[in-house]
């Protein structure tokens, strides 16, 4: 039982007035923004509607990082929002929305004006939503507080306008689902619905008795996918529940508040109202104790004004989008019709802005879907269902950071290190020893957050004690362990553009050092003393595999990297086994097509199974092959002579064709994948479902990865400018680069305008690669 204190309050404002010196500031700092050149390009990727969206297909997000929102205007002028966060985790280990809510505005003649329009702000992270003009007009602003775990509603009216909240929970009692699928836990495959057992969701639970707020919370009463996938696959020691007795849920308060009941707030009439909705997921913890600690938030969140924290907002997100930047325009265009170099940028924007507002919480950004899920006809689990359900798929899940160093969004890839390298460690040790006798770690392609595999792909037929082979059953990534090498790879990056020598000692190195270990000791040697690795696969595309090319060319490039690093920062004893291991990889794997050379799949493969292209793992990411690199003709042949093309979804021929200098491929490319939203649904960048679901941030994430990449290439020091830049685009541009150095141009006509390197003693590095 939650006990709310009611004198537990919003905030009281001084006066009315200080309502509308709020609307002032924004204001004024919207205006300021604007003489920031940047902040003034940014202004028209603006989304903006003017008619309502019906329902949640036609939302538009907004976050904070952590919180998310799906924001929409119905025919009757009723705001309404989906609200999720990066860890509701529910009994299942579904990644749910936290609720919905509907926001009324009621007028003195209760005649509300018509929409007039609907607009994503970006430079200020918030939705603005108009009703009328002049005397009639009625404004309001959603935003979720970059710093605080609050969503804030303000509506502005000439004359006094009632707002009513609307609590609209439909997990109001137990329900089954009609079928479950892949990545779901409890999913296998023998059953028509997908499960032997019924799937019953739990409901959410409504705070009651609360005079001047409303609330409701759901809590984690049994953890059914964590207690069978331990058992069976033998881990029920070494692993630790993070579902049993999670808690999430929100609280609506205002000022001048009252309860209509206990899923209704009603808002005073009067010209300026602001709204506030406290979200928080507490893990481990009782009813009780989320309440205690969601009421402290609320005391915490309010011993700051408004205005300062409306400020500080405000200023995250300009310093987010000053941090870097790319602006492409068509130096043929008509100005007045968008075209293709509006289309990408438009993209490359709008991506950038949703991971913003779903990379900053406790775990990694979901590819299928993120938080951002809507409600799609015809789906069994409502706004929160997604194609390939709980799991991560590690080919997946790093794609949305692919790109974050070069636009500065470093604290962004931390939740991917936290479950990867700090929750799992040990766990990953621990599972490795026990299920192949041998030191090191290996990280699968496939789990949960807890680290074990869904059981439709480890096997429902027999549980670990009684195989002999402890892997899991299914092929398609049953010896796929490309995952670690690529993970230090992604840390090592990490290390080179911050300098961060504390990360690199306590973070990278540890889990370096074990990621090798595993490869060094699981796989012999042949009669030359180089590894043999085998049974092995090239990602799910080629099974029956030696020397797979993603591993032997992660270990190449990563063994290379640690041994280059400063020996200030590294022992005597590290780097002699990465020495004597680089010694022992077999070469990169080659074939030859019509008497030429070319990547390879494997040194051998024989079974063709999916559409992949792990013959470019040497291209990215590990950069052994590209822009003036030896041989970069067995990369592009390998590169005409695959199975298969694809601009969408996971797909990266787009960043290929730019590493490797490709530009008129790339940029082709590119222009595809930017047009590649879901048709059944209206924001520009809500792309899919392609392969997985929508939102699908794997192809907004290679889209920002192959439009950096035209513009920006680095291989240790050097750095390499405009290596495919296309002739026909101009760009204004600022990114990172390693050794925390900035570039900052304006490329027109295939020739720099201006450019400016920070620190200066880096224009040294810097290689403009100029086709004219």
């Amino acid at each position: 039982m939650i006990n709310f204190n009611c004198k537990i309050m919003t905030q009281k404002h001084k006066s009315i007035k200080s309502f509308l010196l709020l609307s002032l500031s924004v204001i004024i700092l919207t205006e300021c923004s604007h003489n920031n050149n940047n902040l003034q390009q940014l202004k028209q990727y603006n989304v903006s509607w003017d008619t309502p969206g019906e329902n949640s297909l036609g939302s538009m997000p907004l976050g904070n990082g952590d919180i998310g929102l799906n924001v929409w205007v119905e025919n009757s002028g009723d705001i309404c929002f989906y609200i999720s966060k990066t860890d509701n985790w529910d009994d299942y280990s579904r990644l749910v929305k936290t609720g919905k809510v509907r926001v009324t505005i009621k007028p003195e003649n209760d005649s509300l004006p018509d929409f007039n329009s609907q607009t994503l702000n970006l430079a200020d992270g918030s939705v603005i939503i108009q009703y009328g003009k002049g005397d009639n007009k009625v404004e309001a602003t959603l935003w979720v507080d970059a710093n605080n775990p609050v969503i804030n509603i303000d509506v502005n009216s000439r004359t006094p306008v009632e707002l009513i909240a609307k609590n609209e929970m439909w997990r109001t009692h137990r329900d089954t689902l009609d079928y479950i699928s892949h990545g779901y836990v409890l999913f296998d495959p023998k059953y028509p619905n997908g499960s032997k057992d019924p799937i019953i969701i739990e409901p959410d639970n409504i705070i009651k008795g609360m005079k001047n707020m409303i609330g409701w919370y759901h809590h984690n009463i049994k953890s059914p996918g964590v207690k069978i996938t331990s058992e069976r696959e033998g881990i029920s020691d070494i692993i630790k529940d993070p579902i049993i007795n999670r808690t999430f849920g929100a609280v609506i308060t205002a000022q001048n508040a009252t309860s209509v009941n206990d899923t209704t707030l009603k808002l005073d009439k009067n010209t300026s109202q602001h709204l506030e909705i406290f979200i928080r997921t507490d893990y481990p913890s009782s009813p009780s104790d989320w309440g205690k600690k969601i009421k402290n938030d609320i005391s915490r969140v309010h011993k700051t004004d408004i205005f300062s924290r409306r400020n500080e907002h405000v200023n995250w997100w300009r310093n987010f989008w000053n941090r870097s930047w790319i602006y492409i325009t068509d130096n043929n265009s008509n100005p007045t019709q968008p075209d293709n170099a509006f289309i990408v940028t438009r993209g490359y924007v709008l991506q950038r802005f949703i991971s913003a507002c779903s990379g900053r919480g406790n775990y990694p950004i979901k590819f299928n879907g993120s938080i951002f899920t809507a409600k799609h006809p015809g789906k069994p689990d409502g706004p929160d269902y997604r194609r390939w359900g709980a799991a991560y798929w590690w080919q997946n899940t790093r794609l949305p950071y692919i790109s974050m160093c070069a636009a500065g969004d470093f604290e962004m890839m931390k939740p991917l290190f936290k479950l990867y390298r700090d929750d799992l460690f040990d766990f990953f040790k621990k599972r490795t020893r026990r299920y192949l006798k041998h030191g090191g770690i290996y990280l699968t392609e496939e789990m949960y957050i807890w680290g074990a595999i869904p059981l439709a792909t480890y096997g429902w037929d027999s549980t670990f004690a009684e195989r002999k082979d402890k892997l899991q059953e299914a092929g398609y990534h049953k010896y796929e362990w490309v995952s670690g090498l690529e993970l230090v790879h992604m840390m090592l990056d990490y290390f080179d553009y911050t300098q961060d020598s504390a990360f690199l000692k306590k973070e990278v190195l540890p889990f370096a050092d074990e990621v090798l270990t595993f490869f060094n000791e699981h796989y012999k040697t042949d009669e030359n003393g180089k590894l043999l690795m085998y049974p092995a696969q090239a990602l799910e595309t080629w099974w029956k595999c030696t020397n797979p090319m993603p591993e032997i060319a992660g270990l190449h490039a990563d063994t290379k990297r640690l041994l280059n690093l400063d020996k200030t920062l590294t022992t005597k004893q590290e780097r002699e086994f990465w020495s004597e291991l680089r010694q022992k990889l077999p070469d990169i794997p080659l074939r030859e097509v019509n008497g030429e050379k070319l990547l390879a799949p494997a040194e051998k493969f024989e079974q063709h199974m999916n559409i992949e292209r792990p013959e470019m793992y040497a291209v990215f990411p590990f950069n052994l092959y590209g822009i003036n690199k030896p041989h970069i003709e067995y990369a592009k042949r390998a590169m005409e002579n695959h199975w298969k093309v694809a601009h969408n979804g996971w797909s990266q021929d787009d960043i290929f064709y730019a590493y490797l200098g490709e530009t008129e491929k790339a940029k082709k490319a590119i222009i595809d994948r930017a047009k590649g939203k879901d048709k059944s649904v209206r924001f520009p960048a809500f792309w899919g479902p392609n392969f997985d679901w929508t939102p699908d941030q794997d192809h907004g994430s290679v889209l920002l990865k192959a439009v950096q990449s035209l513009i920006l290439q680095t291989d240790g020091k050097k750095i390499y400018l405009m290596p495919a830049w296309p002739d026909d685009w101009n760009v204004d541009f600022r990114l990172h680069a390693p050794y925390n150095t900035t570039i900052e141009g304006k490329w027109q006509n295939g020739e720099f305008k201006t450019i400016k390197v920070t620190p200066a003693s880096r224009k040294q590095d810097i290689t403009i690669i100029n086709k004219h």
